[in-house]
């Protein structure tokens, strides 16, 4: 949407010549250009300095009119309904999930560019709360939910128990196998009875 500027770019990503910025990393150095190109074209112009969440909501407000995603009105016969049948007039906007994101890479530009936790303007109550109630109406106005992922937790991995050997007497420690190995090969590792140290022997089969 505006021109990026090589500077901030730079100063954003914080890597060296022949180093290429990850996806988030981009996205993230053109989301505080849009933004600083918005504070620059604002009248009277704005100062980073002296931005203020009335600020930011303002620029998401501003943001609404690049939107694609259709948002009932409350009048609208489709309001709720999550695949209208029929096309109808009501306006395209930026979804929650964006605007979301949005505002959490511009919370992180802000600080690396030298903007301090305390006085960070996306991150104040007022943003926190104008995403909720986005996310709250167009739930409502699309017929959707916005649920939290959960973690799935990984199922625990079962302990590998010391090998029993016939007329070893309990002298041989657990099995070892390294990967990327073509031949079977196992690892034992022996105890000698009269506290001589361990022994690693490999073992084909």
């Amino acid at each position: 949407m505006f021109a990026g500027n090589p500077e901030i770019s730079d100063c954003l990503t914080g890597a060296g010549e022949g180093s290429r910025p990850s996806r988030y990393e981009s996205q993230k150095r053109r989301d505080w250009n849009t933004f600083s190109q918005y504070l620059r074209n604002h009248r009277p112009p704005l100062f980073l300095s002296r931005c203020s969440g009335a600020n930011v909501l303002e620029f998401l407000r501003y943001l609404d009119q690049f939107g694609k995603t259709k948002v009932h009105n409350d009048g609208c016969p489709f309001f709720g309904h999550p695949c209208p049948p029929a096309p109808c007039p009501c306006p395209l906007r930026q979804a929650w999930g964006s605007l979301d994101a949005l505002v959490g890479r511009l919370r992180a530009a802000f600080e690396e560019n030298g903007g301090s936790p305390e006085t960070n303007p996306f991150g104040v109550r007022a943003v926190r709360l104008y995403l909720r109630e986005v996310r709250d109406f167009q739930a409502r106005a699309r017929g959707i939910t916005y649920e939290k992922k959960k973690r799935k937790r990984r199922p625990p991995s079962a302990p590998l128990g010391p090998l029993s050997a016939a007329g070893s007497g309990g002298r041989f420690g657990d099995l070892m196998a390294p990967a990327g190995r073509r031949e079977e090969e196992v690892v034992l590792v022996v105890a000698e009875p009269h506290g001589g140290g361990m022994v690693s022997l490999s073992v084909f089969n």
